[in-house]
């Protein structure tokens, strides 16, 4: 496991404005983000405004917008978007950042999670990417980015809008998000089977090995391997694993506690996730990367699906 890095203060000012809207019908859909890019499009030497929305919303934004204005928006599903976990999406955006953006960092972004897929498939699912809303605050504070994240009352539940207002700055229930974060990690998570395999250490050929013997294809089993490898602390005490394919659960316990509630969370400066970032490559492979404290220490929970 890398060096935990010094968490980021959640109160000093920051030039990320990061908002939210809620929205029950196109038309009120239309009306947010007509306003929200036009904004950005009047920006004084911004790129271009960048709408990440459903597909349909997509084509209204194309039939509404005048001639001059929609070509000089970028406009990119949020199926192609929000392809994995809500680490990805941290990665996909640092990535868009760093390619698209002006200088510091400075661009209009519309953002629409896709709560009708992979985000709203289950409550733990929508928890992590609530998560990752909060997080957002601390990860891109440096950058004079503006992301409005818009809220779909028909294919967003009520639990998952009052979830995500304490996570926008704009609101008037904002919490600090490493509260959010905590009380995210309030949730107990299922013990282990009695009947997990335990190993002596974490190693790499035999992690492969039982990943193999419990269906994962060879590419995901190295994958798999790999990120737990990554995730390891020094020295771990116990290993665990149990599951079958694709939902793969490796559990580490150690005795050093992971004091950065950011770890795994901070963008690298390489594009593409690779061996040798530790928690930043878990959390790029796996669907799930638990990082929690009792009272033995901190044990490292890795789901690969």
């Amino acid at each position: 496991m890398t060096t935990p890095r010094p968490a980021t203060p959640p109160t000093p000012p920051s030039p990320f404005d990061h908002r939210m809207a809620v929205h029950s019908s196109d038309e009120e859909f239309l009306g947010t983000a007509l306003s929200f890019l036009a904004e950005g499009l009047n920006a004084p030497d911004g790129p271009p405004p960048v709408a990440i929305a459903a597909p349909p919303k997509l084509d209204l934004l194309r039939d509404t917008l005048a001639a001059d204005a929609g070509p000089r928006v970028v406009m990119i599903p949020h199926t192609d978007w929000y392809t994995g976990s809500a680490a990805n999406a941290i990665a996909r955006a640092a990535g868009y950042l760093a390619t698209h953006a002006g200088p510091g960092g400075r661009i209009h972004l519309l953002m629409e999670p896709d709560w009708g897929g992979r985000a709203g498939r289950s409550a733990r699912e929508s928890a992590e990417w609530i998560r990752y809303e909060a997080l957002a605050n601390l990860l891109f504070a440096p950058y004079a980015t503006t992301a409005l994240c818009v809220y779909d009352t028909r294919t967003a539940g009520p639990a998952v809008i009052a979830a995500a207002r304490r996570a926008h700055p704009d609101t008037e229930v904002y919490a600090d998000p490493l509260l959010v974060a905590a009380e995210l990690d309030a949730v107990p998570l299922p013990p282990p089977p009695r009947d997990a395999h335990r190993l002596p250490a974490p190693e790499p050929g035999a992690i492969r090995g039982w990943a193999l013997a419990r269906g994962l294809a060879a590419a995901e089993a190295d994958l798999f391997a790999t990120a737990v490898a990554e995730a390891a602390a020094d020295p771990v005490t116990d290993v665990l694993l149990w599951g079958e394919a694709p939902s793969c659960v490796c559990e580490l316990r150690t005795a050093r506690r992971v004091a950065d509630p950011l770890a795994g969370f901070v963008p690298p400066p390489a594009a593409e996730p690779a061996p040798g970032q530790g928690l930043w490559f878990a959390r790029q492979v796996c669907a799930y990367v638990d990082v929690r404290d009792d009272v033995m220490g901190t044990f490292v929970r890795l789901q690969y699906a």
